[in-house]
């Protein structure tokens, strides 16, 4: 439930930051931006409530949040999308399995 609850999170942030861009030439597009924003914010949360540590969540919203909005910023407005930024999403995708991987403390296996 708290990975669906941090999907949504992340798709509504995405959706407002896009829509904020389109907001640039048609100002009626910051209703989606104050609803997005805000939509995201219960979602995030929702996933603390629902017991996710915030440096993960939090982590996981914002990497994911960004390489998608510039994923999808290139796609609807020709934004530029360079081999940079491609390296840029490879080390985001690091950090985000970093954190998610440190989240969980080590159990040491039986003594031999």
């Amino acid at each position: 439930m708290r990975w669906a609850a941090l999907a949504a999170a992340i798709l509504s942030e995405v959706s407002a930051s896009l829509a904020l861009r389109a907001a640039v030439d048609h100002p009626a597009w910051y209703t989606l931006v104050v609803a997005g924003y805000s939509l995201s914010f219960v979602f995030v949360s929702i996933v603390l409530r629902l017991g996710m540590p915030i440096g993960v969540a939090y982590g996981i919203w914002a990497a994911l949040g960004v390489a998608l909005t510039a994923l999808a910023a290139a796609a609807l407005f020709d934004d530029p999308l360079t081999w940079v930024m491609g390296l840029g999403f490879t080390a985001i995708i690091g950090g985000v399995l970093l954190i998610e991987l440190g989240s969980h403390p080590h159990r040491p296996g039986p003594a031999r």
